[in-house]
């Protein structure tokens, strides 16, 4: 286990009240062939934790914290670099992979503000696509573990087809180019590092104000510069946006300072999150209206739906509404934290139909509503991944413009 701090003693969290599952995958997440009878086991406790839940926090997956403390130093040193060193690997236009710095400006929204966060995108496992001169190991290291979480997700893609009564393999063709690098598969992993919050330091109140520091997925008030005509280049930039009708989603801190950080559902089939501390994650279960805090269990890796498993499902398993907050413990505000994302995406060119799994509801339809379910079904255009998530973009995008 990390050596980390809980701050959920004085916390009422949903793992608190034992409300958050805890599968146990047998150090077997990331075994090239996992062993079968595990994987129907976590397939049965997954079914359950999904549809009721829309999460779930692994255990025993196979990713020792060692391995992840470790790229969380190599990612400090990094945000160590000088600046002209770092620049050599900042992300580009047309490109996810790479460097986001902190205070990098990005947005028309609020020009000259910065950003409080560094974030380094994985795209692909290719090791020469990482720092190593700077920084002997880190691309041999990064490469390592982004090669872990593609079997992690592999391992659940495995499960959540036994969880649905469909071979084995289904998800996994269709998921094939995970961090390929040859733009057939939108499926990214981006570490994290947000600086420690400090409250009365000269103006940073109003430069926070507005913003959401502490997510694994960024988040921003103010309109960003969306143009239709732009690819989103990852799952964050999909999540920047202003809440509903353009309202702020506020939560203050001790001195009255206020930080949001809209309420968003992840796109892709399903995001597994490791952390290093309690971060301020909020959620709202399936079929609530309220909010709550999840927790931190030390060493667990969380998983949650995605809108496309929710698609594919027909709302079997419901795409997890979440938040972050910054937490209102000045222990953990003062502190720095780290997280890894893995934004699991089907191959672009997968066509998302709910028809492709079986419905056990159908069979208990009379067939007059078999016959116009079907008919309904039919009229409906079916998307491939690429052109969902190029949906969602335009809608979104058009959505602020007429907020």
């Amino acid at each position: 286990m990390l050596k980390t701090k809980s701050s959920d003693d004085k916390l009422d969290t949903l793992l608190s009240r034992s409300v958050v599952p805890i599968i146990d995958l047998a150090h077997c997440g990331i075994e090239e062939v996992p062993v079968k009878s595990v994987v129907n086991r976590v397939g049965h406790q997954l079914k359950k934790a999904l549809s009721e839940k829309g999460m779930a926090l692994l255990v025993n997956h196979g990713i020792s914290d060692e391995k992840l403390k470790t790229a969380w130093d190599h990612l400090d040193d990094f945000v160590d670099l000088p600046p002209d060193v770092k620049q050599h690997y900042i992300r580009t236009d047309g490109d996810k992979h790479g460097y986001v710095s902190r205070g990098q400006d990005r947005y028309a929204g609020k020009p000259g503000a910065p950003e409080l966060r560094h974030a380094f995108n994985i795209c692909t496992l290719n090791a020469q696509n990482l720092p190593e001169e700077p920084l002997p190991g880190f691309a041999d290291h990064i490469s390592t573990l982004a090669t872990d979480f593609k079997a992690l997700a592999s391992f659940i893609l495995q499960s959540l087809a036994v969880s649905l009564d469909i071979p084995t393999t289904f998800f996994l063709e269709k998921h094939s180019h995970m961090l390929s690098g040859d733009h057939d598969n939108m499926t990214s992993l981006r570490m994290l590092y947000y600086p420690p919050i400090v409250d009365d330091e000269p103006g940073q109140n109003d430069s926070i104000r507005g913003r959401c520091l502490y997510s694994y997925q960024r988040c921003l008030s103010n309109q960003p510069d969306f143009r239709p005509e732009n690819n989103p280049r990852d799952e964050a930039e999909l999540n920047e946006l202003d809440g509903p009708n353009g309202q702020v989603f506020e939560h203050k801190l001790g001195n009255g300072a206020v930080i949001t950080c809209p309420p968003h559902v992840d796109y892709g089939t399903f995001t597994l999150l490791a952390q290093d501390s309690e971060g301020g994650l909020e959620v709202k279960l399936p079929g609530s209206e309220k909010w709550h805090r999840v927790g931190h269990l030390p060493g667990s890796i969380l998983v949650n739906c995605g809108q496309i498993l929710n698609t594919w499902t027909q709302d079997r398993y419901p795409a997890l509404q979440h938040r972050v907050v910054v937490p209102e413990q000045e222990s953990v505000r003062s502190r720095g934290r780290h997280s890894i994302a893995l934004f699991c995406h089907p191959d672009n060119i997968t066509m998302i139909s709910p028809s492709d799994l079986p419905n056990p509801d159908a069979a208990q339809d009379v067939c007059l509503k078999q016959r116009k379910k079907s008919f309904k079904a039919a009229k409906e255009r079916v998307y491939n991944a690429y052109q969902l998530i190029q949906k969602k973009f335009r809608d979104t995008y058009s959505n602020n413009n007429h907020s």
